[in-house]
């Protein structure tokens, strides 16, 4: 009997729902940072400009006196470690400021060491690199979130160094999901009004289980009070081909599109104003030879209902190049599916 009653206490035991100590906590704000913050580092990038001392600098220069042979800018941002092997993942922008890349990375971490660190894999489209530090041991690093699961109105936490302010903590709400600013084909941001500024880009948005769900982006100073971040599930699908390839490989369709507005959507004989209208449809290109024309409307790709315009470069681009999937369109009001081969996008 006493035999049969502990093994039904471990049965029960081993079947029930999470002990206290394995559930998800909630942690304070300060507990989190305490937490964090040895995961996070931040970046400085330089690129050879010139020569210093000037055009005149044999004029003026006296025998012996020594000019530094060259001038840098830096870039100050933040990145978070990935992996304990010392994986990061900052912004695009930080290792190349004005689309240059940096010839020389330095990473500094919370407890103050450096090291020197290269660029593995990087995705100016939706802006992100990808680091590897050179040197030292195991780091901390953090955990990633699933973004698909934010809510509004729920609190989150960026860390960063804004305005080359090391160790800058702001916290807020996400206000918003979804958001397209049209900094690129793929935007599709997280709003917060945890402030975010120069020097944040790169660095991690966490939510209050310490788990990061995005990758902070310095949008615009027109837009103060409001912070914009990558969602980290995109960044997540293109970690792969970052590490191994050093670039991603997108699929292509070849047509410009444009949101549908409630007048179009009469004019073009809608029940509705969901799915992408086809403004032109480049020559040769899959869409072309899978038989998509101008006017149609793309209400589902491969399977997927497209409701918003700035849904579908996203689905296309996520498509393995060579594969031929099922397009429906609406053609003068009559629903019409068609079969698409997509092709590799060129890169600019």
């Amino acid at each position: 009997m006493r035999r049969s009653f502990f093994l039904l206490f471990f049965l029960l035991l081993a079947f029930s729902p999470l002990r206290a100590e394995e559930a998800p906590r909630n942690y304070t704000f300060s507990e989190l940072v305490h937490k964090e913050k040895g995961a996070i580092v931040s970046i400085r990038s330089a690129k050879l400009l010139k020569e210093g001392g000037g055009p005149l600098k044999d004029f003026f220069s006296l025998p012996g006196d020594r000019l530094k042979p060259e001038i840098r800018e830096g870039s100050l941002g933040t990145g978070f470690i990935i992996d304990a092997s010392g994986l990061i993942l900052t912004s695009y922008q930080v290792i190349a400021p004005a689309n240059r890349p940096a010839e020389e990375i330095i990473v500094r971490l919370s407890d103050r060491r450096e090291f020197p660190a290269r660029v593995i894999g990087k995705d100016a489209k939706i802006d992100v690199a990808l680091l590897r530090i050179e040197g030292g041991g195991a780091f901390t690093s953090v955990i990633l979130g699933d973004s698909d699961r934010l809510e509004i109105g729920e609190w989150v936490i960026a860390i960063g160094n804004a305005f080359g302010l090391e160790e800058t903590v702001t916290v807020g709400v996400v206000s918003g999901v979804g958001r397209t600013l049209g900094t690129g084909p793929y935007d599709s941001y997280i709003q917060t009004d945890a402030a975010i500024h120069a020097g944040n880009s790169g660095g991690p948005l966490f939510n209050i289980r310490g788990e990061v769900i995005g990758v902070n982006a310095a949008i615009s100073a027109s837009t103060q009070g409001i912070g914009f971040a990558i969602p980290i599930n995109m960044v997540r699908k293109i970690l792969p081909a970052l590490e191994k390839e050093g670039k991603v490989t997108r699929g292509w369709l070849g047509v410009l599109i444009q949101q549908l507005t409630t007048d179009l959507a009469k004019a073009f004989k809608l029940n509705d104003d969901q799915g992408a209208l086809v403004s032109e449809v480049m020559k040769e290109s899959p869409a072309e030879q899978g038989g998509i024309i101008r006017g149609d409307v793309i209400v589902e790709f491969d399977g997927k209902k497209v409701g918003l315009m700035h849904e579908l470069p996203t689905l296309v681009a996520e498509t393995p190049v060579g594969k031929t999937v099922p397009v429906h369109v609406i053609r003068d009001g009559a629903p019409l599916q068609l079969k698409v081969k997509i092709l590799q996008l060129k890169e600019e």
